[in-house]
């Protein structure tokens, strides 16, 4: 790559930083601060930032009560978060701003601990995570943003760490106006174990959710043959406003936790096609091997910079190779899920319709901390809005709990049964805590800042 190509970066970016030096789950564990210390080392070393357009910028931390946009913590946010979490979701919030105050064109938050795993209800710490970084993202922006139209914003999340973002999807499941998407190692060989195509969205929001689980072996090729054949095609028409890779890192071929052999190149060339308006990093442990060189590929290419010449040092052809037979079954398992999300069924996968409600009985296993959660979950089921929810739950650590969602744009009716389910709750006594999250918000004065979308 000559020094002219790289003077310049054709798409400006902003990239912001914090490796947690003071939170690990162990001083060994995988999930800890040399993951971004050696990225930081490479991108300083090779010069990215001495590239005109790129700039470093230091996260803000979000404040504690914020948590409570998105999540119901138990037995309460301070048990949960950290300063650590919260700088790292301050990262996110950080790099959504730098692109919705136009400061720049494209933002990459490198920022730890993950989230993808941390659901609405959050009792520890389970894959890693505890809050969810790009939930509260979002959250942030249409608490500041509303559409020149008065409709509601529209936001795609393109999750592809080799692990099923199933947080991500619990906490998006019955919004229509969020598109996820997750490309991971099939969940029958790897954790969480969710997943599935039929997994497709709550009532309200049917073929929102899109899952395409790929072998363990899916290279470059494949992946960007999902990104080219299934995730364009429904982003083009979903038509979101924004888009944000949760883009993980731990399908590189070098990784200790997976299965999968995406090179640095691959994960460049990923985001070059993508072309999301934010990333916000998720897993990633192959620590000297992959993720520097990852993490330069996926800027440069944000940048809209070639990254032809980077290189892992364990690299080889015949290492990285697909597979004839894992070729043709990722070419059927893009044809389902394509046609799943034209067609989405009539009910969802999971759960029942009980007395105008949809319900779903969980188990919830906390594989850091050990915890196990049982939930019952009801969503209404409403000709007028999306529904309000409620999860019951319980835990190894923590009581009965009731948590009540009234959702965005909650019409009269639901919003007052709501009111009266928490009220009758309250003077129950069956519940140690009664919570309530309300997504309603007025509407705020700014109004949304970007170009409309054209997807190629």
């Amino acid at each position: 790559m000559s020094n002219e190509q790289l003077s310049r970066a054709r798409t400006s970016l902003g990239v912001v930083f914090f490796p947690a030096f003071d939170w690990a789950i162990s001083p060994t564990h995988p999930e800890r601060e040399e993951r971004l210390l050696y990225t930081r080392d490479q991108l300083t070393e090779e010069g990215l930032f001495d590239i005109e357009g790129i700039h470093e910028y230091r996260p803000e931390l979000m404040p504690l009560e914020d948590v409570a946009r998105v999540h119901f913590c138990l037995p309460s946010i301070g048990a949960v978060v950290t300063d650590s979490h919260l700088a790292a979701a301050g990262g996110a919030i950080t790099a959504a701003r730098l692109v919705l105050e136009k400061r720049e064109r494209k933002a990459f938050a490198l920022v730890r601990p993950p989230g993808h795993h941390a659901m609405r209800v959050v009792h520890g710490n389970r894959g890693f995570c505890n809050i969810n970084n790009e939930a509260l993202m979002l959250a942030w922006i249409r608490s500041q943003y509303r559409h020149p139209s008065g409709r509601p914003l529209r936001f795609a999340i393109v999750d592809t760490d080799v692990h099923h973002g199933d947080g991500s999807q619990d906490i998006f499941w019955n919004d229509p106006d969020t598109l996820f998407i997750s490309l991971h190692q099939d969940g029958r060989t790897l954790y969480p174990g969710t997943g599935f195509i039929e997994e497709s969205g709550g009532p309200a929001a049917l073929g929102r959710t899109v899952n395409i689980p790929l072998p363990p072996g899916t290279s470059d090729a494949g992946y960007l043959y999902v990104i080219e054949h299934v995730v364009l095609p429904i982003l083009r028409d979903f038509k979101p406003d924004l888009v944000i890779n949760s883009a993980g890192q731990d399908n590189h071929f070098t990784d200790p936790l997976a299965n999968e052999l995406l090179t640095a190149q691959g994960y460049a060339a990923l985001n070059a096609r993508l072309n999301p308006d934010i990333a916000v990093l998720e897993g990633g442990y192959a620590i000297r091997g992959a993720l520097p060189y990852v993490n330069m590929g996926i800027c440069l290419a944000l940048a809209g910079l070639p990254a032809t010449d980077i290189r892992e040092p364990d690299w080889r052809e015949d290492v990285t190779r697909q597979s004839d037979k894992i070729t043709a079954y990722i070419e059927w398992v893009s044809d389902r899920v394509l046609g799943q999300y034209f067609k989405p069924p009539r009910m969802p996968h999971e759960g029942r319709e009980d007395h105008g409600f949809w319900v779903q009985d969980r188990h919830i296993y906390y594989d850091t901390d050990g915890i196990s959660e049982q939930q019952k979950v009801r969503y209404k089921l409403c000709p007028a809005c999306h529904g309000f929810a409620t999860w019951q739950t319980h835990s190894s650590r923590t009581p009965h709990s009731l948590c009540v969602l009234i959702p965005r744009n909650a019409c009269h009716e639901c919003r007052q049964k709501a009111q009266e389910q928490l009220d009758e709750a309250r003077r129950s006594g069956r519940y140690t805590q009664v919570l309530c999250l309300d997504e309603s918000m007025s509407i705020p004065p700014n109004t949304w800042p970007l170009e409309e979308k054209t997807w190629q």
